[in-house]
């Protein structure tokens, strides 16, 4: 953990439905000095701490009952009364298939960590948030971060796309 921050004024929803989870994920968090944590056991109660209290990032189980992390992280991403639509969320599962990792990032998540947790890999998450921060895109279908994440060169060929600068000489 190259990089130290002071965590102190971070305030973390934690949303797992494993006691023993929330627990050692309280405890990471705490060691990293992450100031003020709070756990619910599902997104139905999560939900109501969101309505509550004010959050910067939201970590939460991909599966609980009786509301799973991806049915609540899309109400909070699309529901009109959403209090926090703009959370960055990290998304923790065990399941690290692809098509988990694209649907994740389809419904609206912002970071994925794969279980079991390592202090080193939750703190690497927390970091790009902080030092990566995406804008949020919507469309007819999505709402949420940026799901590109590829730092392409830029192309200086005759078919290349219009600076901002070039588009103002136009």
């Amino acid at each position: 953990m190259s990089k130290n921050y002071d965590f102190r004024n971070v305030r973390m929803l934690v949303v797992d439905d494993c006691k023993f989870m929330r627990n050692i994920l309280e405890r990471m968090l705490e060691t990293l000095g992450v100031g003020y944590i709070r756990t619910a056991t599902d997104g139905i109660d999560a939900w109501d701490l969101l309505y509550n209290d004010d959050f910067d990032i939201l970590l939460t189980d991909w599966e609980m009952e009786p509301e799973d992390g991806p049915t609540f992280v899309h109400r909070v991403r699309q529901d009109p009364d959403s209090p926090s639509r703009y959370i960055p969320v990290i998304m923790l599962t065990g399941y690290t298939e692809k098509t988990k990792v694209t649907s994740a990032r389809d419904f609206g998540i912002t970071e994925f960590l794969a279980k079991p947790v390592a202090a080193r890999s939750l703190h690497a998450r927390l970091l790009n948030i902080i030092e990566n921060p995406r804008p949020f895109v919507r469309t007819a279908t999505f709402f949420g971060p940026c799901r590109r994440r590829l730092n392409l060169p830029t192309f200086d060929g005759i078919d290349r796309r219009a600076s901002s600068e070039d588009a103002l000489l136009i």
